[in-house]
């Protein structure tokens, strides 16, 4: 009985080790694209995965000169979280994080689907050259450079838009200082900056999609709208979902950047963010397990946030995963 027992469990031994033998062949004969993925592994293990460990100090009192395994737990655990579930100011941080990311979900997706569609119908090749160039670079220039573009165009006392407003007769406005027009010059900032980076992506998109198609739309009459209306945007339909699924993980940032760089203690009331209050309150005054608590609460909505709207577009066959 013995004997073929371990008769039996010599294949099996042989097998695991020719399986072993082909996947380290495998790996080898793909080793250069597998030295190409370590920085993007090590990036994401060192910085992404690793520090998911400070996480527990949402649930101490944390000192830095006790460190994180020295630090005493909190009393209740749920402390930071109720201090500030019950601050004065987090109605008015969550409103404001999530207009302010619903306006740029909104009013920043459409446009780079347009830029791309209007770039891959133009046939003059260094004319749509010159054009994409000049909109996607933007992307490439900080938050500090874009507001000093702002302040030279929108100023209330020396911007060149309220000289032009002024020769027309009417008075100055302070796009910059005024709460009833700082939210949308945050969000038409970024559309600006990220306009012709995010066109790039629907622009890889449509080379994916099958010449013939349009060819045989060509011969049964259709014409370029026709095309583009049932050939193109169907053909990225899946980029475009992905895209939103991934902007709405992002849901409770809403651009500390941005905002940091921008905002100003006369539009507090409709620009202060979670991750600007987080600054001020949790790393400034060193109040790390407050910070920590606020981030794992956005990590959590994002989570469901992505997980729920991934779950939606699989009904149309849409899934990330």
């Amino acid at each position: 009985m013995e004997r073929h027992l371990a008769g039996s469990s010599l294949p099996l031994a042989r097998t695991r080790e020719s399986k072993t033998r082909l996947l380290g062949r495998r790996v080898w004969s793909y080793r250069a694209f597998y030295l190409m993925l370590l920085p993007g592994v090590l990036y994401y293990l060192i910085f992404r995965y690793l520090p998911m460990y400070g996480v527990v100090i949402a649930f101490k009192d944390f000192s830095m000169l006790d460190g994180i395994l020295g630090s005493s737990w909190a009393d209740p655990w749920h402390k930071h979280f109720t201090a500030f579930f019950q601050s004065p100011y987090f109605s008015q941080l969550m409103v404001n994080t999530l207009l302010i990311s619903v306006y740029k979900l909104v009013f920043g997706t459409v446009p780079p689907i347009l830029m791309a569609l209007l770039l891959n119908e133009c046939r003059v090749k260094w004319f749509k050259t010159i054009v994409q160039t000049l909109t996607y670079m933007p992307h490439f220039l900080s938050w500090v450079i874009i507001y000093g573009i702002l302040i030279a165009f929108f100023s209330q006392s020396s911007g060149l838009v309220n000289r032009w407003i002024e020769e027309l007769g009417g008075s100055s406005i302070g796009f910059l200082t005024s709460v009833d027009y700082f939210r949308g010059m945050l969000v038409g900032s970024e559309i600006w900056k990220d306009l012709g980076w995010g066109a790039i992506i629907y622009l890889a998109a449509m080379t994916a999609i099958d010449p013939t198609l349009y060819e045989a739309a060509k011969v049964d009459g259709a014409g370029r709208l026709r095309m583009i209306w049932h050939i193109t945007l169907p053909g990225i339909r899946s980029v475009i979902i992905l895209l939103l699924i991934l902007k709405l993980g992002h849901i409770m940032d809403a651009g500390f950047d941005q905002i940091y760089i921008l905002y100003n203690i006369q539009v507090y009331q409709v620009a202060d963010i979670l991750d600007t209050w987080v600054f001020r309150t949790g790393l400034q005054q060193l109040n790390f397990s407050l910070g920590a608590a606020v981030g794992l609460f956005k990590s959590l909505i994002g989570l469901v946030l992505v997980l729920g709207s991934n779950h939606l577009s699989k009904k149309w066959g849409e899934g990330i995963w």
